[in-house]
């Protein structure tokens, strides 16, 4: 599938992932649909668990690609994030050569030989270029400055060069959603090279939507119960971490799997945990919890 033309207006793309269960408002639709259709890469940030790796799984489960994901962290270098050499396969094809008797070997034959393409480990960037993919390339803040001048490079170019092989081009460029939840500015150079967009938390009638279409088994009053709860839990600004919506889900489940019908300040202390993350923002909302259920 060329998802440069799959999808003839925002509005097709918005309902192809809604299909998944994922529901993107109109300018999350439209910033994705130029993304696809420019071949640029799209920058999401906000605050984890607002729903922007979720977003690469459903495009890449709507369009029947397969989703290759490079997680980032301190560190990575591009050995890590492009290829390596499986060299304990190198060591037994040395030996198995060894092991011909009377068989002359040319040094510089055999060196080749171990620099095939039956011995190269293609990591998440050239799978990606190798066939058509939906690349995430997940919370991109926590590799270094290093790594995100590399990345450039090749969401540049499309194409990667390998001593002992040559230089791959993409044929056709994957999708690439880049996610940060903004621990350190990125630098311009990446941003414009990319499509932007900040992913808020919903507001509560969205929120109740999501809730609805991820986790339809839930009581609708409970679904209102949670939906409101969490977004009251939200406007404490003194919360370390608020929770997002995969928390307002999970939480849903749980009371679900719970046997729950109402949410009460009992049921909520003890599941508490499900949606509140840090030990003083977990007291903090048990202090306030008559006020957090309020009707």
């Amino acid at each position: 599938m060329d998802l440069r033309t799959a999808y003839p207006t925002p509005g097709d793309l918005a309902g192809a992932v809604g299909a998944t269960g994922y529901l993107a408002d109109d300018a999350l639709a439209t910033v994705g649909w130029l993304a696809l259709r420019l071949s640029r890469p799209l920058l999401l940030e906000g605050e984890p668990g607002t729903g922007k790796t979720a977003l690469a799984e459903a495009l890449a489960m709507a369009s029947g690609l397969p989703l290759v994901r490079l997680q980032c962290y301190e560190g990575i270098d591009a050995t890590q994030a492009l290829y390596d050499w499986d060299f304990p396969r190198q060591i037994l094809h040395v030996r198995a050569l060894e092991a011909v008797a009377g068989a002359a070997r040319d040094v510089a034959s055999v060196e080749e030989s171990l620099f095939d393409e039956r011995f190269l480990l293609a990591r998440p960037l050239l799978s990606a270029l190798r066939a058509p993919s939906v690349l995430l390339v997940d919370e991109v803040d926590r590799a270094d400055d290093e790594f995100e001048a590399f990345l450039l490079e090749v969401l540049s170019t499309w194409q990667v060069t390998i001593p002992e092989i040559g230089t791959i081009t993409a044929a056709t460029p994957p999708a690439v959603v880049l996610t940060s939840n903004r621990t350190r500015d990125l630098h311009d150079a990446l941003k414009r090279r990319c499509l932007y967009h900040w992913i808020d938390h919903p507001g509560i009638e969205r929120e109740l939507a999501i809730l609805r279409v991820r986790v339809p088994q839930i009581e609708p009053a409970l679904a209102d119960q949670v939906v409101r709860a969490v977004h009251r839990i939200r406007a404490d600004r003194e919360l370390f971490k608020p929770p997002g919506v995969a928390e307002t889900l999970d939480w849903a489940r749980a009371l679900h799997e719970l046997g729950t019908r109402t949410l009460d300040t009992e049921t909520a202390a003890a599941t508490l945990g499900v949606a509140v993350k840090y030990r003083e923002d977990a007291q903090r909302v048990r202090d306030a919890l008559d006020k957090v259920l309020t009707p």
